[in-house]
């Protein structure tokens, strides 16, 4: 990793920036580490990472940079793959703070928008007038307009909308000389205006159009034929167009001319009606080959996925459902889109297609998609491709992009494509294939390792060959991703001599100084500088408390992230709620990641996760497991996390606090024997204040009530009726909440599977080390996991299900019990035996011994069901949901509510709480907020209720007292 230390210069500018910028600037390693890399193969440190505020900041930031002869590379989301936004300079993030929609004008068709706005947070607000902006990238939760800009991007939908280039009208920029302008189509007259100025401005408006017409014979004669261009600078679009528009020229500059602190863009109708013909193939070859057929019905897109990405896909919960809805296990499939206002004429395209792809022999199964829940599971999988191959890199040998998105004519596209595949099995290269065939773009990532020098220089000739198998197709380079440092040097050749000396001229004129994002586009380092994986090295030894199995253990399980940026998506999912809440990168998934595999490398591993400001950056990690299945390289930071806070307890001691809240089956206990005394000074507000000063327990949220006929209690003293038991026995896990402060669920349970037929053995003896493993005491949790499993198994016949209401509790015998003891046969028996109360209960249903009353309160309400995270992420809510609809007349409504916030004693915790409630805040709270009173909320997890009550004061029922009441 190229790296710059810190020095006098580091220091001027840090004193520089704070005192001028109305944002933040850091210079500490841990965020120069983290700003070290992007989403692709490269990583440069750089000196220190600025965050504007405005478009003063940023021209306070080029200035300051330019007095201490450092330079600026600007980055939106950081998920470029080419390399673009990495530099040895001052980094500003653009998209922290500037994610304003500044204006949106639905009768002109346009929005006035900061570079930090997210393409789905722009498409959003579109769509309430019935637009959206063109330029659909697969990425479009997290990638910013301004690095869309300045990648000059494309997606799925360019064959109908182009690129970025075509809808960017103009942009407020900051010049190489710190000097801010507008860059706009001008009329000859006010172009001269602006030539007469003595100013930076001036001259590019003066040299500009000489430099166009010197190498006019160039840009006419030099581009790649291909339309689809995402490389070089783009002189053909300002020598073909009028009036002169030098914004034009920014798009696809990557930051090296000018850096955008405000866009116009245009808006494009959304289409009102959209069905899908999904094509089945044996191979890609066979997919490819179906192209043309597709392109002649007239379609909005045409999308290649491949078996490799296929199988990946059905490994995780994310994207299971695709597999409900394949024909046979295909080597390829094709989605073929038609979006439009008729539904019948796409009706009509959608049967030629198929007929057309019947009668020339095209695949061997067409799948009609033509509703909007058939269309998700299909489309969620496509736009997952990226994330899904990276998956499959195992160590250092991953995934990359190199050659990652040339493009062809499509015409040309099948007999590309075989030799493509013919240069990968020479050099005895593996990679998955996807991408847009409607406009000849394949991104094809083959699987290489960067730790081993061979695998370096075999890239690389691979690359070369490439670059000129492309060349020989008239096509494109890059046609997506843009030149950053994997295909910059590669220009000269590509554009040749006259025209790469053109862009040369235009990179002095701009940026005489070189200031701008340096070595990208023109005078570039080799493709082979700067490698990530090659100047990392081998992971130091480190004794683990828990059990890491990827290769390189607990460094090789942070180092799988690979910057994708999944992470830091809004609005949906429920990854990751604490840098939804914050917008700081290292607040992240992929951030704490980085952090980690900084302190993993150190000489040092163990004292270097004792490190201060490593814990800044895990502490608002809320373990709530949802990177597990939301990342598409199953980063589990809960887990990474537990472990550092093992090693830091080990070099500092434990809190009093994390003593208290791994001991939470204790207290509970506790309080459960001396209720209701032991609920008083819950209510006492001078002992509130005392538990804030002394343990840091916020007396803003309300504790919870001890219950004194606890679960174990009424099950010892109930009458107990002779039942039959067909089904034989099972353990139900009573765990700490559902036990002594929420006994009526466990009740609820308990009665529904003895009424389907189950003998119900109650497990109360233990804790099963949730609480002590999420407070890093590991060794604590441990102990605890061996003699609950152990117990259970020892207690319970061979095989039977063990069920439990708590979800962190129930799923933590399937997995952190394994991570904990991973040689263990008695854990790993008891793992997979571990059932939802609600499987149980919908085969009951399915074969009648469960049925439920059309005349009970429940029946014919309408329910609004949030999941837990650790439910989410291991299993799903599809049971649950399920369940609920087997309530006669019910109405079931499940938002995308992310997480709650609460995550256990975090929300408890008082320098959390506000944090908490903001997470709760931002989609929970106000999807709650929004139904009739009649609606019956329903949560499966204890904290979950307790943050909805908290937060909007409903109450919310447990699913299973809801079942429990139809019966």
């Amino acid at each position: 990793m190229s790296s710059t230390p810190r020095s006098g210069t580091a220091d001027g500018l840090a004193r520089r920036l704070h005192r001028d910028l109305d944002g933040e600037a850091r210079f500490d390693d841990y965020t120069r580490h983290l700003y070290s890399r992007d989403a692709s193969m490269y990583a440069i440190t750089p000196l220190g990472v600025a965050f504007p505020r405005h478009a003063d900041d940023v021209r306070s930031a080029v200035a300051a940079a330019a007095e201490h002869g450092v330079s600026v590379t600007a980055r939106g989301a950081g998920t470029s793959l080419a390399g673009q936004t990495v530099g040895p300079g001052l980094v500003l993030d653009l998209s922290r703070h500037m994610h304003r929609i500044v204006d949106l004008d639905p009768t002109a068709r346009t929005a006035v928008v900061e570079p930090g706005v997210v393409q789905d947070q722009l498409n959003r607000a579109a769509a309430a007038h019935g637009l959206t902006f063109g330029p659909d990238t697969s990425t479009s939760d997290r990638a910013t307009i301004g690095g869309m800009i300045g990648n000059n991007s494309a997606g799925s939908g360019s064959l109908r909308h182009g690129m970025t280039i075509d809808h960017v009208r103009a942009l407020d920029v900051v010049l190489s000389d710190a000097t801010s302008t507008r860059l706009a189509p001008v009329t000859e007259q006010e172009r001269a205006r602006r030539a007469a100025l003595p100013t930076l401005d001036g001259r590019i408006h003066r040299d500009l159009p000489h430099l166009l017409t010197t190498n006019s014979r160039a840009i006419a004669e030099d581009f790649p034929a291909f339309w689809r261009r995402a490389c070089g600078y783009r002189l053909d679009r300002l020598a073909d167009s009028s009036p002169f528009n030098p914004a034009h020229l920014v798009v696809g500059s990557e930051g090296t001319l000018a850096l955008t602190t405000r866009a116009e863009v245009a808006l494009v109708p959304a289409p009102a009606r959209t069905t899908m013909a999904v094509g089945h193939f044996t191979s890609v070859a066979a997919a490819v080959e179906a192209t043309e057929d597709a392109l002649a019905c007239g379609p909005a897109t045409v999308e290649l996925l491949d078996r490799t990405i296929l199988d990946l896909s059905r490994q995780k919960i994310e994207y299971a459902s695709l597999g409900t809805v394949l024909e046979g296990d295909p080597g390829a499939l094709l989605f073929v889109a038609f979006a439009g206002d008729d539904e019948d004429e796409l009706r009509t395209r959608l049967h030629e297609l198929t007929a057309l792809w019947a009668r020339h022999g095209h695949g061997y199964h067409t799948l009609h998609a033509t509703t909007p829940d058939r269309q998700a599971a299909l489309l969620k999988v496509r736009k997952a491709g990226l994330g899904l191959l990276m998956s499959a890199g195992e160590g250092t040998r991953r995934p990359l992009a190199f050659v990652e998105d040339t493009a062809v004519h499509p015409a040309h596209l099948a007999a590309y494509t075989r030799r493509f595949r013919a240069v990968l099995d020479r050099h005895g290269l593996t990679a998955g294939f996807y991408g847009h065939c409607s406009v000849g773009c394949l991104h094809i990532r083959p699987f290489v390792d960067l730790a081993d020098p061979a695998q370096v220089r075999t890239m690389r000739a691979v690359a070369e060959e490439i670059k000129d198998l492309v060349t020989e197709y008239g096509g494109v380079n890059s046609s997506e991703h843009g030149d950053g440092l994997a295909r910059s040097e590669f220009n000269r050749e590509l554009f040749g001599p006259r025209l790469y000396e053109a862009m040369r001229e235009v990179k002095s004129l701009f940026d005489p100084d070189n200031r701008l994002n340096p070595g990208k586009i023109v005078d570039a380092p080799a493709m082979t500088d700067h490698l990530r994986d090659a100047a990392l090295g081998p992971a130091p030894q480190l004794r683990t408390h828990l059990s890491f199995s990827v290769v390189g253990g607990m460094r090789g399980a942070a180092d799988r992230c690979m910057n994708i940026g999944a992470c830091r998506k809004s609005g949906t999912g429920t990854m990751c709620p604490s840098y939804m809440a914050t917008r700081e990168e290292h607040d992240s998934t992929r951030g704490r990641a980085g952090a980690l595999v900084k302190a993993l490398s150190s000489p040092d591993a163990h004292r270097a996760l004792g490190d201060e400001r490593l814990h800044e950056i895990l502490d608002l990690c809320l373990m709530c497991k949802a990177c597990k299945s939301e990342c598409p390289l199953g980063v589990d930071m809960a887990t990474l996390k537990a472990e550092a806070l093992a090693h830091h307890h080990d070099l500092h001691g434990v809190p009093a606090r994390s003593r208290v809240f791994a001991g939470a089956r204790t207290l509970n206990r506790l309080g459960s024997a001396t209720a209701p005394l032991s609920n008083l000074p819950g209510r006492i507000p001078l002992l509130r204040t005392l538990l804030d000063r002394t343990l840091g327990i916020t007396p803003h949220r309300p504790l919870p009530v001890f219950a004194r006929r606890n679960l174990a209690r009424w099950s010892r003293r109930r009458n107990r009726t002779v039942q039959l038991a067909p089904l034989g026995q099972l353990t139900f896990l009573a765990d700490s909440f559902t036990t002594y402060t929420e006994p009526d669920i466990g009740r609820a349970a308990v009665e529904l599977l003895e009424h389907c037929g189950w003998e119900v053995r109650l497990e109360s003896g233990g804790c099963c080390g949730r609480a002590a493993l999420s407070k890093g005491l590991a060794d604590v949790a441990k102990s605890q996991a061996r003699t609950l499993a152990h117990r259970i198994s020892a207690s319970s016949p061979p095989g039977s299900p063990v069920v439990g209401c708590e979800p962190s509790c129930l799923m933590t015998l399937r997995d952190e019990h394994r991570a904990m003891h991973p040689d263990d046969p008695v854990i790993k028996d008891l793992a997979g035996r571990v059932r939802q109360i609600e499987e149980l209960l919908l085969d009951a249903v399915t074969d009648g011994r469960l049925r439920l009353r059309a005349d009970s309160w429940p029946a014919g309400r309408r329910f609004l069901y949030h999941g837990h995270c650790h439910q989410k992420a291991e299993v799903g809510t599809a049971a649950t949901v399920a369940l609920l609809r087997a309530v006669p007349g019910a109405e079931v409504v499940e938002p995308d509510a992310g997480c709650c916030g609460m995550a256990g004693s975090f929300g408890y915790e008082s320098e959390h709480y506000e944090l908490s409630m903001t997470v709760g805040a931002d989609r929970l709270f106000p999807a709650v907020e929004a139904q009739p009173d009649d609606t019956v909320i329903v949560a499966t997890g204890t904290s979950c209720r307790q943050q909805i009550l908290h937060g909007t004061g409903r109450r919310a029922w447990h699913p299973l007292e809801v079942v429990r009441a139809a019966l």
